[in-house]
Parts: structure tokens; sequence; C-alpha cells
């Protein structure tokens, strides 16, 4: 079974960079997808970006975030990325990276959470203005 850790958050102003790594475990975590939620106070549980398993050439972001943020992964590594750049205080949350081990060796935007069936724990990013 794959498991995951992210790491990276913490406090920064508005317009500053973060970025949140999520490690995982297991031997087959190059055959699958990886997405990056968020969770703001109150709120539900909202898409931020996803990675198919061939890496760059399949990437997928929310309106909200796409062009600042950038997903990438390191097969070798085991590890995703999430580049935040340009942050804004609304960006404040609780950020998740989740994998699909359910559809390996797929392309498919997986934007949904129930499209994934592990989570990490969550890193708080907090966003001041």
């Amino acid at each position: 079974q794959v498991q995951l850790a992210e790491s990276g958050g913490g406090l920064v102003q508005a317009g500053g960079s973060l970025r949140l790594s999520c490690a995982a475990s297991g031997r087959t975590f190059s055959r699958y997808a990886m997405g990056w939620f968020r969770q703001a106070p109150g709120k539900e549980r909202e898409f931020v970006a996803c990675i198919s398993w061939s890496g760059a050439s399949n990437t997928y972001y929310s309106d909200s975030v796409k062009g600042r943020f950038t997903i990438s992964r390191d097969n070798a590594k085991n590890t995703v990325y999430l580049q935040m750049n340009s942050l804004k205080p609304e960006d404040t949350a609780v950020y998740y990276c989740a994998v699909n081990t359910e559809s390996p060796y797929s392309s498919r935007s997986f934007r949904r959470p129930n499209d994934y069936d592990r989570w990490g724990q969550g890193t708080q990013v907090t966003v001041s203005s």
C-alpha cells in the first residue's frame, strides 16, 4: 500500500512562495496519478492540481491557481511537489496530497476527492495580507 506524508507548509506573506512536498512509500509510486487538494475552515475540500503517472506532459490545475502553482513529480524519489508562487490570503488552507491507485498508468484528469483512495495527513499553509 502507498502511504503519503506532506511537508513544506508554513506562514508566508502575500506575494511569497512555498514549495510543498509529498513523500510516498511503496515501490509502485510511479504508476499512479497524484493530486493536491486544499481545505479551508468551514469549506469543502477543493481540487488544486493533479499530475499523471507520466509526469509533466499531463498536469491539470484549478482555475484559481493556474499560472501561479506548478505540480511536478520525481519518481526516483517517490515524491510529488507543489510549487506555489504569488500566494494570496485566499490560498490559506490545509493542503493534502492524494494518490489514485485504482487506475494505474492513466493520463486522465482526476479532480474529485472520490477519485483518490489514499491521503496524507495535510500541511497548513497560511498567507498573511
